[in-house]
Parts: C-alpha cells; sequence; structure tokens
C-alpha cells in the first residue's frame, strides 16, 4: 500500500506537525535553512574532506542530548533502524565528498543539475522498493522541475569545463546515487518511531566515513583556522542540527516525490544567499531556472496526492 502523508494511523506525528503545513512545512523550513551550508563552507575555505568531517562531528554532542529522551522513552531502536543510520551516513559522507571533488573537476554546473536528480531517483527508490503510487500531476511537472534544476545550476552558461571532465562526470554521478541513497533511507528510517536516535546514527557514521574518505583522498585537515572552524561550526548547526534533522522527522510523513521536490528549494536558496552574500551574479537563465523550480514545485506540493 502506498504511503501518504495524510498516512500517520501507524507512526506518530512529527515533532513539527504542529506547524501550520504540518509536514510539509517542516520540510520546507528544513530545505530552505540547508541553503546556508553552502555558503558557510564556501566562507570557510575548507576542503571537501574538512568540511564534510566538522559539519558532522560539530553536530553529535548535541544530537546525543536531543536523542536521550526519545531512547529514555522508547527504548533502543531495531537493528534495521541502525543498519539504515549506519548505510545512510556513509552515502551521506559519499554525497559531500565526491559533490565537492567533482565540482573542480566537472565545474560546479554539472555537478549541481547531476546531485540534484534525486527528484527523479527518490521516488523511483520508493516506488521499487516501498510500491509506493507516482501521481500523474507529479510527472507531468518532472520535465519542468529538471528544466529548472539545469537552469538553475548554470549549466549553459558554465558548461562541463573543470580539471577532468570525464572524472568529475562520474563522481558527479556516484554523489547523485549517494545522495538519493540516503534520502531514501532517512526517510525509511523514520517509519517506525526514533527518528532523532537514528538521525544521530547517521551522523555519527558520516563522521567516521567523511574522515575515512578525506584522509583516502588527502583532503583532510585536523587542525582548521579558527575562522574556518567557525564558518564550520555555523554550516554543522544550519544543516545538521536544524536543516537535515527537520527533513529526518518530517520527510517519513510525505509521500516521497513531495519531499524530493521541497528539497529542490535548497538550491535556488543557495544560489540566493550566495548573490546576498557572496556577492555572486547569477544569470537571467539562472533566476529563470529558480521560477520554474517554485512553479513547479509549488504546483506539485499543493496538489492531493492520489493513492
Amino acid at each position: 500500500m502506498a504511503r501518504t502523508d495524510t498516512d500517520t494511523t501507524q507512526r506518530p506525528q512529527p515533532l513539527t506537525a504542529r506547524l501550520p503545513g504540518g509536514p510539509r512545512a517542516g520540510q520546507t523550513v528544513g530545505a530552505v535553512v540547508l541553503s546556508l551550508s553552502p555558503v558557510c563552507i564556501e566562507l570557510s575555505g575548507a576542503d571537501a574532506g574538512t568540511a564534510s568531517l566538522y559539519r558532522c562531528l560539530l553536530c553529535v554532542p548535541v544530537l546525543v542530548l536531543l536523542s536521550l529522551p526519545e531512547h529514555r522513552r522508547e527504548g533502543p531502536p531495531p537493528r534495521r533502524q541502525l543498519l539504515y543510520g549506519v548505510a545512510g551516513g556513509a552515502l551521506f559522507a559519499g554525497d559531500m565528498l565526491l559533490w565537492s571533488r567533482a565540482i573542480t573537476e566537472v565545474g560546479a554546473g554539472l555537478s549541481t543539475v547531476l546531485v540534484n536528480v534525486q527528484v527523479v531517483l527518490v521516488p523511483l527508490l520508493a516506488w521499487a522498493v516501498d510500491r509506493e503510487q507516482v501521481p500523474r500531476r507529479f510527472l507531468l511537472w518532472l520535465p519542468v522541475l529538471c528544466a529548472g534544476v539545469v537552469l538553475t545550476g548554470g549549466l549553459f552558461e558554465q558548461g562541463a569545463g573543470g580539471s577532468d571532465p570525464a572524472a568529475g562526470t562520474l563522481h558527479a554521478v556516484l554523489a547523485a546515487l549517494s545522495y538519493s541513497g540516503f534520502l531514501f533511507l532517512l526517510r525509511r528510517g523514520g517509519f517506525e518511531g526514533h527518528v532523532v536516535t537514528t538521525y544521530t546514527v547517521v551522523v555519527v557514521s558520516a563522521t567516521v566515513f567523511s574522515a575515512l574518505g578525506g584522509w583516502a583522498w588527502g583532503a583532510l585537515d585536523l587542525t582548521p583556522s579558527a575562522t574556518a572552524l567557525g564558518w564550520l561550526a555555523v554550516a554543522a548547526v544550519s544543516s545538521g542540527m536544524i536543516g537535515w534533522l527537520l527533513v529526518a522527522l518530517n520527510s517519513p510523513h510525505l509521500p516521497s516525490h513531495i519531499g524530493a521536490v521541497l528539497l529542490l528549494l535548497t538550491p535556488v536558496g543557495a544560489l540566493i544567499l550566495g548573490a546576498a552574500v557572496l556577492g555572486e551574479r547569477p544569470t537571467v537563465a539562472q533566476w529563470g531556472g529558480c521560477a520554474l523550480i517554485l512553479v513547479s514545485a509549488y504546483a506539485t506540493v499543493t496538489s492531493r496526492t492520489r493513492t
């Protein structure tokens, strides 16, 4: 049977259910908050391994404290959820490292476009594994969403330049697969409660795999400057303690296609913040891509889901 945002009788309501709009509002806020992270990482000047490690590591103490009441109330999570958490953390670390590497090898445009094919892959995974139905309205708007992602990524302006386009394309594709798998497992790990605990396992796992991956790629600095560490702390708070936690709490209560579409607000927000904070100058095509994403996301998310 397909899961929808109205199918909540067998699952506890998320902590953000009391927000106007319920889980959709929580997912939207989470996606917007996540757009702060790329700007903070850019300002930190940290390389991929260092940024991935510290944006996860700095979250761990707070997340452990947040998970204790849930653990006392509901007991330890099932082993299956812990496995979801460990695997999800490994995929999240892989996404962060691979995408950062792809940006230098193939350019920001193509790497951004490829990693956001999660809007297709996550619903596809949910259909293949959970037999969740994909509404026709989403399929009709999907080409518009994809066009918006391509334009927002600036692919036509930036092209596929970089130090190694072939390797960069491969790394971007692997990052997209890792990101989609992470989102699917993060959502699936919240179906049976213990959401905060499972998410904490995700972040701990991502910390370990980020350290290992950064070390293997020679992109790990264990003693970053105070300035870099400060910006990475802001990234940790915005993404790890707020953004992804909101996604973890709310995505299990949403159809997969709606959760995936709402996460496209992250690159839109990052483009706007890049212009406001970093002095970047998005092109007319990029602003047009943002508009396409917003319009198609509104049309998709506000429609009634058929089951």
